[in-house]
């Protein structure tokens, strides 16, 4: 729809009402009999106070019925009738007459009450034109009001706030926007202003209000047994609530009128009602979850309101978790016993530290009836759970043995799997339901025992499938771990990152394990793109996965902490890593290794080596190798931790160490496809290491490295290779391939690695210095820059030399104040590294 401002600018008009005025001005003498029908604060009056201003600028005169007596009203005159359904039946008979003769009259009225003569009058003005419903605001029309009415552009958000508050209603939208342009949000004292709209409502109106704002859109039955009012009764109520225009499309409050009807009512008068409401709703087996919110909100709690508490927080549990806990903590106050539904609430909410404490309550409560050990059981289970997110497999183990359910078992049987430790089987508890969890913790601990004992292909198929078992659950299930999550690990252990990109995005479309396994899912999504070399996309994911809110637990914080020094190391941005690594490495040695923590643990353990603090990983790098020792050496989880120890080992220049790993590496080439490249490619990072370099074969193993997923890591390999060379063939070949697999163009000439592109003015430096000297004012050595730019550190020191030449610079230090003087950007902190050429 098309949407007009009229003069005034603050009129805000629809397209219909638009053409009205626009006729008018075209023809103020011509036929006017028009009917403006709208709920309270709709815009009539305005509108009226616009056409009556439009009219007498055109000589024509007006008559305010309420303000001149009919008798005297000028033949001539438009008749305009604001408020027409107050009118008594004397001028409403009166208004009848004029109308039948023809006199121009425009009328505006509520749709309630409905007078017999206002009927009868609308009749007649209808005839000539239905009548012109006035409807809410549009988002586009509150937003140019909300323009007109703070004489300019409003603060971000402002319009939306208003237009959210108001429900669209103009004049609520024009009191708001005069209280939120000073202010975020309503307080008690802006409130006030509504008191006038409420204390001139019937009382039983009010009432309806009242119940309205604690329990949404009501039953007609709910509200005539609370109102004491028959149908036909309520019906008219319902009419007269309508017509004040607090009311939205769906019959439930505005919000601003909700909070105010809250806010103004009487504090006991408001209590009775709502507690006569929710006894009302919990006798029939209604949903209670609106108006058990209202009571907690306001205050409102004791024995008599713990049932409806309960109710409330069972239909909130899944939704929303924290809402849950609140409720389920009010019924507690009021002597309801919650059991392990208030941990679980508080658990899946993101509040682990309260969890464990009421899971321990419930673990050590006394009682041997059923009910009590059935809290024991489940308490046990939320205990577990959250010792899981903390890193504390071994401890969580423990806790889901003793809780003896089918569910808890497989949860014990994966935690000591991925621990290391034996794991006995019995057939105590093993009879249950076999509801969508029980099952999918089995197919969980069915998956990583075929990771560690059998074929990866199988184990990521089981996973996925429990994956996708467990998706309609969502966010109602606590987990230790998702298999959505399991699925990834695996899939990233193994070379398949489509198959990781895919569970995870199908994870958090479902929302499976509520915030808890979301912020999992998401760090492990940005492990992918980092692996790919996207370290954007990687960044984001990061960002979004430790996003304010719950506090971050040891296990995801170890992931966030090693995908954050990955980052860095992948970006050369070495201040960043140092900035990063005390909290990485205390971070580590909180966690206790397990199978699940490989991936951070190598990453960090090449951090450290680029770091000079190699020796500090030793013992958890030492425990990650005991650990999978125990199991055998499955190869989907050995491989990739010496994968990762030999980079560290290249990075230290270590020969020794890395042929270890080699070797390591060597004896899994046959277990699988991405296993052999792995070992194909560290023969190769052997040969480098010595300086025996064959390009051919470089390139092959970096392109199958390419293809497996490890982006980042097979351009490494191509531009290590390209650095150690002495054959200027050989070096342009692999420095194109690095590029390439980096998703870079290689250059278009083979000698371009150490001249410019082409002639550039002096004092005016290339897009290749451009990089290099930004480089330089991070602080990069010559050998970073080119393990950066995928050059040589011999070619960064020629571009260094054509810069120097450039700026007539005639040393270092003058190179880099001219640098600094002319760089479009300041560089940001880079710690206490500095630009140090090669000796």
């Amino acid at each position: 729809m098309t949407i007009r401002t009229m003069t005034p600018s603050w009129l805000v008009l629809d397209e219909q009402v638009a053409q009205i005025c626009d006729d008018l001005a075209a023809n103020p003498a011509g036929p006017l009999r028009l009917c403006l029908q709208a709920p309270g604060g709709h815009g009539k009056t305005a509108l009226l106070s616009y056409l009556a201003g439009l009219l007498r600028e055109h000589d024509v005169p007006v008559h305010d019925v309420w303000a001149d007596p009919l008798d005297g009203a000028d033949d001539d005159a438009v008749l305009l009738v604001d408020d027409a359904h107050l009118l008594d039946e004397g001028r409403l008979a009166t208004l009848h007459s004029l109308a039948i003769g023809r006199r121009r009259i425009v009328l505006a009225y509520r749709p309630w009450p409905r007078p017999a003569g206002l009927a009868s009058l609308t009749s007649i003005l209808r005839r000539e034109r239905p009548a012109v419903q006035l409807g809410p605001f549009t988002p586009v029309q509150t937003t140019r009001a909300v323009h007109a009415w703070t004489g300019g552009a409003p603060a971000d958000g402002l319009a939306a706030r208003v237009h959210q508050l108001s429900g669209g209603v103009p004049g609520l939208a024009q009191r708001l926007t005069a209280v939120l342009a000073t202010s975020q949000d309503l307080t008690d004292a802006s409130l006030l202003q509504f008191r006038a709209d409420l204390d001139h409502l019937e009382p039983d109106v009010r009432r309806l209000l009242l119940a309205t704002a604690a329990g949404g859109a009501l039953p007609i039955d709910v509200l005539a047994a609370l109102l004491g009012r028959d149908t036909a009764g309520i019906d008219e109520l319902l009419e007269a609530a309508r017509a004040t225009g607090l009311f939205s499309l769906d019959d439930t409050l505005v919000p601003a009128a909700r909070q105010a009807v809250t806010a103004l009512g009487p504090v006991a008068h408001r209590a009775d009602l709502w507690q006569r409401l929710a006894a009302l709703q919990l006798a029939r087996g209604d949903r209670t979850l609106t108006v058990a919110r209202s009571l907690v909100d306001a205050g409102i709690g004791g024995s008599v309101l713990a049932p409806t508490f309960q109710a409330g927080a069972e239909e909130a549990l899944a939704a929303a978790p924290q809402v849950a806990a609140r409720l389920f903590a009010a019924a507690a106050a009021g002597g309801a016993a919650t059991g392990a539904r208030h941990a679980l609430a508080t658990a899946l909410g993101g509040d682990l530290d309260t969890a464990l404490r009421l899971a321990d309550r419930l673990v050590g409560a006394p009682g041997t009836d059923p009910a009590a050990e059935h809290d024991r059981a489940a308490g046990a289970a939320v205990a577990a759970a959250v010792l899981a997110h903390r890193g504390q497999l071994a401890r969580s183990a423990e806790r889901y043995r003793w809780s003896r359910t089918p569910t808890s078992r497989s949860f014990a049987a994966l935690a000591d799997q991925a621990t290391g430790a034996a794991f006995v089987e019995t057939d105590e508890g093993t009879d249950g339901p076999p509801t969508l969890l029980t099952n999918a913790a089995a197919m969980m601990a069915e998956g990583l025992r075929e990771s560690i004992t059998g074929s990866p292909a199988a184990a990521l198929a089981t996973l996925v499938q429990a994956a996708a078992l467990l998706e309609p659950a969502g966010p109602a299930v606590l987990l230790p771990d998702s298999p959505a999550a399991l699925a990834a690990l695996v899939a990233l252990h193994d070379g398949e990152l489509d198959a990781a990109d895919a569970v995870l995005g199908r994870a958090l479309t479902a929302g499976m394990g509520s915030v808890l396994m979301a912020r999992r899912h998401r760090l492990l999504a940005g492990w992918i793109r980092m692996f790919r070399g996207d370290t954007a996309a990687a960044r984001d994911h990061l960002a979004a996965g430790t996003a304010a809110g719950a506090p971050i637990q040891l296990r995801d914080g170890l992931f966030a902490a090693a995908l954050r020094i990955g980052l860095a190391r992948r970006t050369g941005d070495l201040p960043e890593m140092h900035r990063g690594w005390a909290t990485a490495r205390e971070t580590v040695l909180r966690h206790p290794v397990d199978l699940f923590t490989l991936l951070p643990l190598g990453e960090l353990a090449i951090a450290g080596a680029r770091l000079g603090e190699r020796a500090a990983l030793d013992v958890p790098v030492e425990q990650a190798l005991d650990l999978l020792d125990r199991l055998g050496r499955p190869p989907l989880w050995h491989a990739t931790l010496h994968w990762y120890l030999l980079q560290a080992a290249v990075v230290g220049e270590d020969a020794d160490t890395a042929a270890v790993h080699v070797d390591a590496l060597a004896a899994h080439a046959g277990a699988t496809a991405h296993t052999a490249i792995l070992a194909a490619a560290a023969t190769s990072w052997r040969r480098l290491l010595t300086g025996d370099i064959d390009p051919d074969e470089v390139v092959q193993h970096a392109r199958d490295l390419h293809r497996t997923g490890l982006s980042w890591d097979a351009a490494r390999l191509a531009g290590q290779a390209a650095a150690r060379t002495a054959d200027r063939r050989a070096m342009v070949t692999l420095l194109d391939t690095a590029r390439l697999l980096q998703g870079r163009q290689p250059g278009p000439r083979a000698d371009n690695t150490d001249k410019p592109a082409g002639p550039t003015p002096s004092g005016q430096l290339s897009d290749r210095e451009q990089e290099v000297a930004e480089l330089i004012l991070a602080g990069l050595t010559y050998k970073e820059i080119g393990d950066r730019l995928f050059i040589t550190p011999k070619t960064v020191e020629h571009h260094v030399a054509r810069m120097r030449a450039r700026l007539g610079a005639p040393n270092r230090a003058e190179l880099l104040a001219r640098l600094r003087a002319t760089s479009p950007q300041p560089p940001a902190p880079r710690g206490t590294v500095s630009w140090k050429a090669p000796e």
